[in-house]
């Protein structure tokens, strides 16, 4: 049987995974770390794609630092990476609205819509790179064991893994976690996400948009051959309708969810949906174990933070195990872990209930609700401070943010 050794052993390769690989990986700080990332499933990182990613991510400008302190930002902006100026938010049952403005900020735009494929096709390519780790994909797990020196897998072929930090980046049904015995509290909001790239008859200037309606929002979201990537966030049974309805009537529905605002939908690629729910894992450390991104936590989409909270993840990660190394601890122990599980649970679960609450309260018709939401949103575009401090926190450009997603000394 063959036994391989590694610092950090990191199941799941997806986008959060990955990152974090690549982060670790640098060695600005302690001695190098031997890591090794495991993937189920072979990635499909064929370029250029014959349509665009039906899942694509909002990724923020502290997420955008992430990749770019970690190397991988070149790779997505070489394949294609869409910037967004504006965000225009409304309530289908008022006249509450905010607009924001990347202008109003001094910023060049405030954020970017990139695919997922995109994305993990740039952090495979770079953490190819590195000699120091490991891609082992595809790969099937079978069972894990905790000791006192940390942590052997036992692959599906009999070889062993073994590391002194497992990290869990593999999902919102993680088998890491669910090997730990760690217990996820959650539930299913009975809304169905509807995704698919779309053509309109205006152009979307290079805005985000997002309606509000009783039964969930829509988001237009833009790209950059003019074309949109659409999120509409509704009943699981006007979800089903909506992926088989034919296209012509399903152009019509979309132009009414956005209120016209783009004119009418004139193309409709490939549809596709996925069931919505809130989840919080209770532990996001063991010794020898963390959780990261959707391992720990999954979010609703309606503000697209789902994947900037696992990156934020990653980042605090790197920077406690480089702390540690610096420091000449033992990363793998639990006095070190907690140091990471305290600094993203709090963030996470502010995150996570904000979000929550937001899906409530503008999923509910009563009227005392409609008319203080829309007051809400009225007054908060008329005070600029709050709004413009609202959406830097959103962006990463405020609050309490580690080393990989703060901009670097020239």
């Amino acid at each position: 049987m063959n036994n391989k050794q590694y610092d950090v052993l990191i199941v799941g390769g997806g986008m959060v995974g990955a990152a974090l690989a690549c982060g670790l990986a640098q060695n600005e700080h302690g001695r190098p770390l031997s890591v090794a990332v495991v993937e189920a499933r072979e990635p499909d990182l064929r370029w250029p794609p014959a349509d665009y990613d039906i899942r694509v991510s909002a990724i923020t400008r502290a997420s955008q630092r992430i990749f770019e302190n970690i190397g991988a930002w070149k790779g997505m902006v070489r394949r294609r990476v869409s910037p967004y100026r504006d965000m225009h938010v409304w309530d289908a049952t008022g006249s509450g609205v905010i607009h924001f403005d990347a202008a109003e900020l001094g910023e060049p735009d405030l954020g970017h819509i990139i695919e997922n494929s995109v994305i993990q096709a740039a952090l495979v390519e770079h953490l190819q790179q590195f000699t120091n780790i490991d891609y082992l994909c595809p790969l099937q797990l079978s069972t894990v064991e905790w000791t006192d020196e940390g942590v052997t897998i036992t692959t599906a072929s009999g070889e062993q893994l073994n590391a002194r930090l497992l990290v869990g980046a593999d999902g919102g049904r993680s088998w890491v976690r669910e090997q730990a015995g760690i217990q996820v509290k959650g539930w299913a909001y009975d809304q169905t996400a509807v995704v698919c790239t779309v053509s309109t008859e205006k152009s979307h200037q290079l805005t985000a948009w997002q309606r509000f309606m009783p039964t969930g929002p829509v988001a237009f979201l833009p790209l950059d051959d003019g074309s949109s990537s659409i999120v509409w966030s509704t009943s699981p049974q006007q979800a089903e309708a909506l992926l088989t309805m034919d296209e012509g009537e399903f152009c019509t529905q979309l132009g009414r969810a956005l209120d016209g605002r783009l004119g009418q939908v004139t193309h409709v690629g490939q549809r596709g949906a996925f069931p919505l729910r809130l989840q919080h894992a209770s532990e996001y450390v063991r010794p020898g174990l963390a959780l990261v991104g959707d391992a720990a936590h999954s979010i609703h989409p309606l503000a697209g933070q789902g994947v900037n909270l696992g990156l934020a993840d990653a980042a605090t990660l790197v920077q406690i195990i480089q702390d540690a190394l610096v420091a000449k601890e033992d990363f793998g122990s639990l006095a070190v872990l907690r140091r990471y599980e305290r600094w993203r649970k709090a963030d996470n679960l502010t995150m996570l209930a904000s979000m929550d609450g937001f899906k409530r309260l503008f999923s509910n018709n009563r009227l005392p609700l409609r008319w203080l939401r829309n007051l809400g949103l009225s007054l908060t575009n008329a005070l600029a401070p709050v709004k413009n401090n609202i959406i830097r926190f959103a962006m990463g450009l405020n609050g309490t943010l580690p080393r990989l997603a703060k901009r670097r000394p020239l």
